[in-house]
């Protein structure tokens, strides 16, 4: 059994030590640790758990916020033409399609030109949906502080989750493994892939969505303080900087809600699963 699936397995931590876990594997400061925990702490945040292959350094879980939250920043941003739009959604969901990708489920068998072209249609319709919002503020003069405000958050948080939907999509259909407490791979199920697919899916969902909405709640009031009325330029600086410390607690957060290492009751899963073991609850790799 790959040591990170083994961890994760036996421990069976609760959110809140999920929470603290991830907190530690996040943090940089992870350098002043004894060699034997900085050791362990790299595998858990830089191995795949299913092909204990490195993964590429942009895209391991600590690298996630510096790179989305100037993303979310900006695509977050009023703006008077569709055009200064295209690059911030264009980055932000190429971003994160690669994330998904690379951190999902990698048990079953698929070729580097399927990733390829799967990645590409997500990217191209998730940025999309992504601008469709601004589209409709530009095209029908949508001036209501609630649509102008809302209809951006809410398109984000949607399309974050569909994106991670779309790009692990291969899993549900395809089926990933699924393995008894000792690591001993049982077969291949479809009905766990979707539940992986699922949980990151709503877990993506709580993180983006939490992230765009309180920094516009934030913007709201300040832009009615003296503060903002001597100084305009402000408000740029405080929605950045709430935007960064949001998702500096989210991040962790949306990682902890679920398991690494998710688990399922054998009598949910196919037959010809049910009928290959006799543990009553059975687990995979759920992906980040």
């Amino acid at each position: 059994m790959e040591p990170n699936v083994r961890f994760w397995i036996t421990e069976r931590q609760s959110f809140v030590q999920r929470f603290l876990q991830w907190m530690e594997l996040l943090d940089p400061t992870n350098l002043v640790l004894s060699i034997i925990q900085e050791a362990w702490k790299r595998s858990l945040s830089t191995v795949h758990p299913d092909s204990s292959k490195l993964i590429p350094v942009p895209f391991r879980p600590a690298a996630f916020l510096p790179f989305t939250a100037p993303m979310v920043f900006l695509s977050l941003l009023s703006v008077k033409n569709l055009k200064s739009m295209i690059l911030p959604q264009v980055s932000f969901y190429t971003y994160t399609t690669a994330f998904n990708i690379i951190n999902g489920n990698a048990s079953y068998n698929r070729q580097p030109y399927e990733s390829i072209l799967l990645g590409t249609g997500v990217i191209a319709s998730s940025t999309f949906f992504g601008l469709l919002p601004r589209f409709l503020q530009l095209r029908f003069s949508l001036n209501n502080i609630l649509t102008r405000k809302a209809l951006p958050v809410v398109f984000l948080t949607q399309v974050s989750a569909v994106n991670v939907i779309a790009s692990r999509s291969f899993e549900p259909s395809r089926g990933i493994e699924v393995m008894d407490k000792e690591g001993n791979v049982i077969g291949y199920s479809r009905k766990a892939g979707t539940k992986a697919v699922k949980d990151t899916a709503t877990s993506r969902a709580v993180l983006f969505g939490t992230s765009a909405f309180i920094p516009e709640v934030f913007s709201y009031f300040f832009k009615r303080t003296q503060f903002f009325q001597q100084y305009p330029w402000s408000l740029w600086t405080l929605k950045l900087s709430c935007t960064i410390l949001v998702m500096g607690l989210m991040v962790p957060v949306s990682f902890s809600i679920f398991p690494q290492t998710g688990q399922i009751q054998c009598s949910m899963l196919e037959k010809e699963i049910q009928s290959a073991t006799q543990e009553p609850e059975l687990f995979y790799n759920r992906g980040v």
